[in-house]
């Protein structure tokens, strides 16, 4: 059995995770999951907590907490890679409200059914990405993601419902969030480089997709391959409210593409510019605007997932 550590951000859930670690800890440990738990006390610092947990021997780390628990903990992760250090493996106990990252991969909200996947279940290889975009100071800055990024009024609804408690779940703040945007958000003048093809337009969103899910549970990616060494581009058009009505029920099934409004490409680098700053948002938090370039980290993160659960 591989050496265990917890990273656990007793914020997510909106404070939930932090009540209910003891009786998860608890119960993990009766499946067998015993380690030390590690618990971040401010914005960032579960990267940190990646550091001391591998230096302490672990190697296999298990986040605790939702998406943006993810997304710290990958920080982490792929600094170590940059370096090259060594790098545990990844397992989630999906505890946050949208939990888009782990819809891709069959992870359960079930904690006992979490359980048994990290104890039995197999390990993928799994690309990630890296933006350099402006900082709020206007600095061009890295950092990695590994489910959605994207560009446009996506970041603003993330910015929007993240404002919330989410008291209605994630689905539900997600959405009211994106009906709210939607009403006061113009397209924009965008231009895109996917591997030197271009395209450019009168946008809402471009999102860079290297998984399938965003905004708790919008399948807008559904046939994204997290290890294919590929981004999935997906650039929206001039969409109306009727459209949107007509759609928007499809999105969470995956059913939406083609769509005539829509178009798709793929690469391993995509750089986009528009008329003026827009904001962007990686695994669901909003770091700073256009212009910014992602790339492709193939193959960069070990995750933990059911069995038979493979994408190539």
């Amino acid at each position: 059995m591989a050496k265990i550590a917890f990273l656990v951000n007793p914020a997510s859930a909106n404070g939930r995770t932090g009540r209910k670690w003891p009786s998860l800890a608890h119960d993990a440990a009766l499946h067998g999951l015993e380690g030390p738990a590690y618990l971040s006390n401010h914005a960032g610092h579960l990267a940190h907590l990646v550091n001391k947990a591998t230096d302490d021997g672990a190697n296999l780390v298990i986040a605790v907490g939702g998406d943006g628990t993810v997304n710290e903990i990958v920080q982490g992760l792929l600094d170590r890679h940059k370096k090259g250090l060594y790098i545990p493996e990844l397992a989630v106990i999906p505890q946050g409200t949208g939990r888009d990252f782990a819809r891709t991969f069959k992870l359960p909200k079930n904690t006992n059914e979490a359980f048994e996947i990290i104890r039995s279940g197999e390990t993928q290889k799994l690309d990630a990405g890296i933006a350099s975009f402006k900082n709020p100071q206007g600095v061009t800055t890295p950092s990695y993601f590994v489910n959605i990024a994207s560009v446009g009024m996506s970041g603003r609804i993330a910015e929007r419902a993240n404002a919330t408690s989410k008291a209605l779940g994630g689905k539900a703040s997600f959405l009211i969030a994106t009906l709210k945007v939607f009403s006061q958000w113009s397209p924009r003048e965008i231009h895109i480089e996917v591997d030197k093809i271009e395209h450019q337009g009168l946008m809402h969103d471009v999102l860079i997709a290297n998984c399938r899910f965003l905004g708790g549970g919008m399948k807008m990616c559904p046939n994204a391959d997290p290890n294919d060494g590929l981004f999935d581009v997906l650039a929206l058009g001039e969409i109306t409210k009727s459209d949107l009505a007509k759609t928007l029920p499809r999105i969470y099934r995956g059913t939406h593409l083609p769509h005539p409004k829509a178009s798709l490409l793929r690469g391993t680098k995509v750089a986009i510019d528009a008329d003026i700053s827009l904001p962007i948002q990686l695994d669901g938090e909003q770091p700073g605007t256009t212009p910014v370039v992602f790339e492709i980290i193939p193959q960069a993160i070990q995750l933990r997932v059911p069995q038979a659960e493979c994408f190539a």
